[in-house]
């Protein structure tokens, strides 16, 4: 019987195959107390099993240096390294020693219960790129889980597909190799991911994750149809069902009918031609008809992303998301020289093109792995951690952590244009307090001969006080960068994390629309450089609308970059005003939009 399943769409394109099935290996745990004679045993179980993981993961490090180093995605290597470090974590350690220490859990027990703790943790977090890690933690729980019971990793040694009985027999391969696969899966480890590359598996479903989840932005590195989220998908399908992977409208279908099969079949021969379409248009400049030169930029992780970005034709970094350098280092922050070496990675990476670094955005309801913050030990709750201590606010409370990234950058940009971005201004007072800490690590620079080049200065839009405060956000900065994922959500008073109102997230809501075009408008009034980084600057449906609101600049993630451009070479931006005009005035601009 056909049936389909929706999760989010996080990499585009179809994938037709039989059904791969791996079930997470935390759901048949067992549960029971151990004697007090028996804890050392339990506790060297743990140990050991971490051991072979962490061995696991180096071999894997190491394949990346081989002989394929270069058809390896960038992000894998970062990934790899953020399992090690929480492998390492204190407080998943510490707290399995509890258990098996003062409660007598067995070890696996024990594993499971800590994490499920630390997840609650990062389930309060706020921002939704560092809240989904809480995926990595799991992801290496349960590899860990999996050395104990002595089960290998699920990609390793899939089972040979067998033949389709049956009418569907003459839409689908008949040879058993030539059949694609897709993996099934409560989730997916990113260094499990690496054998995609030499693999028969064509896409991928899991019952978890977000745009942002790790498994996600490997999904997009790697170009592999994918959809997270689909929550029970892996106790619903079986294994060696016939599946479909929708990855450009999130859906899979499972035991198709021939219709559907031939539907689904032209579309992704369609999307075939369309890639091939769109990739004609890499070295093709971004201008308008009327001939306006439009910037398309990449949002990047880490400095090797700075490769796959050139690779896709951005002109530059819009946004270095600096938090992820600062991520699983159990309370060790990186050092002034490690940040700039990572710097001067991602500067010498794009061979002279802009990079624009953003100041590390945490705060306190996301503490740096023990690193500690000042109002939860003074003894503070945070009721909302999205109106708390985060990005700016938590900079301008740890200033010596504050100036170690302002030194690293300021020096990164002796090797090339570094733009420096801040997150989450509000006030004048914040912005000055900003100068004064920036003036402080130029002359602890001075004071060292340390070389260090002139950076441009922007900060970002993402709050309404800021937008609604243009004329002081301007007269300090040269540019100014909207992130509309959080001046949406913000301006609308919504939680992204809470599904019960995710559906009035709404990037055209009229309130945000008029934020957005003053912001544009006030800067290119005065000159100053503005860009949109958020979600809306990669979604083609909105590429018309920027562009008749004035916007020039655009950055995303760099596998929207052709896409985005080829709408660019569509559009004549002087006529597109009047269309902008109409659905900032539009008591429904989606309606005015589309019409």
């Amino acid at each position: 019987m056909t049936f389909s399943i929706h999760g989010l769409a996080v990499s585009r394109g179809i994938a037709i195959g039989r059904a791969v099935l791996v079930a997470s290996s935390r759901m048949d745990v067992a549960h029971y107390f151990i004697k007090t004679e028996q804890i050392d045993d339990e506790l060297l179980r743990v140990r050991h099993a971490k051991d072979a993981v962490v061995g696991e993961l180096i071999k894997l490090q190491h394949s990346l240096v081989g002989k394929d180093a270069k058809d390896a995605p960038a992000e894998l290597t970062a990934l790899l390294d953020v399992h090690q470090m929480l492998l390492q974590d204190q407080t998943l350690q510490d707290g399995v020693t509890h258990w098996i220490k003062d409660r007598l859990y067995n070890a696996e027990w024990a594993l499971t219960t800590q994490l499920e703790v630390v997840s609650r943790q990062f389930d309060e977090m706020e921002d939704e790129y560092l809240r989904e890690r809480k995926a990595d933690l799991e992801q290496v729980v349960e590899r860990v889980l999996r050395v104990m019971k002595g089960v290998a990793s699920p990609i390793a040694s899939p089972p040979p597909p067998r033949k389709r009985q049956g009418g569907q027999q003459d839409l689908l391969p008949t040879d058993a190799q030539d059949v694609p696969l897709i993996l099934i899966a409560h989730d997916l480890n990113p260094a499990d991911m690496l054998q995609f590359k030499t693999s028969v598996f064509a896409g991928f479903v899991t019952d978890v994750g977000g745009k942002t989840s790790h498994t996600a932005i490997v999904a997009r590195s790697m170009d592999i149809p994918a959809v997270v989220g689909a929550r029970t998908a892996s106790q619903l399908v079986r294994q060696d069902d016939w599946i479909i992977v929708d990855g450009d409208a999130g859906i899979m279908v499972v035991d198709p009918s021939p219709i559907i099969l031939a539907e689904y079949g032209f579309k992704q021969r369609q999307g075939e031609l369309e890639r091939e379409r769109l990739a004609r248009l890499l070295h093709t400049p971004a201008v308008t008809l009327d001939g306006q030169k439009i910037e398309l930029l990449a949002n990047i992780e880490m400095p090797e992303d700075a490769a796959p970005a050139l690779a896709a034709g951005a002109v530059g970094v819009g946004l270095f998301r600096s938090e992820f350098l600062f991520m699983g280092r159990a309370g060790k922050l990186p050092n002034e020289d490690e940040q700039y070496a990572a710097y001067v990675r991602a500067v010498e990476g794009m061979q002279g093109l802009p990079v624009t670094i953003r100041t590390v955005d945490v705060g306190a309801d996301k503490p740096l792995d023990g690193h500690g913050d000042k109002s939860s030990d003074k003894g503070h709750s945070h009721i909302n951690p999205a109106l708390g201590l985060r990005a700016i606010r938590w900079s301008l409370a740890e200033p010596a952590m504050f100036r170690t990234q302002l030194r690293a950058i300021l020096r990164a940009a002796a090797h090339g244009q570094v733009n420096l971005l801040i997150p989450m201004l509000s006030a004048a007072s914040e912005i000055r307090q900003t100068l004064r800490q920036l003036d402080l690590a130029r002359a602890e620079l001075d004071n060292r001969g340390a070389a260090y080049g002139n950076v441009r200065l922007g900060a970002m839009i993402e709050i309404p006080a800021a937008a609604l405060s243009l004329p002081v956000f301007l007269k300090y900065f040269d540019f100014l960068s909207i992130g509309t994922n959080d001046l949406i959500q913000y301006t609308l008073a919504i939680d992204r994390a809470d599904e019960t109102v995710a559906h009035l997230y709404d990037p055209l809501h009229p309130a945000v629309l008029q934020l957005i075009a003053q912001t544009i408008a006030a800067c290119n009034a005065q000159g100053k450089g503005v860009s949109v980084c958020g979600e809306m600057a990669g979604d083609t449906g909105m590429t018309r609308l920027l562009l008749g609101m004035g916007l020039r600049t655009f950055s995303m993630h760099p596998a929207q970059i052709l896409a985005v451009k080829q709408e660019v070479l569509r559009a004549d931006a002087a006529k597109l005003q009047t269309l902008a005009g109409r659905v900032l005035v539009a008591d429904d601009p989606a309606a005015e939009l589309a019409g």
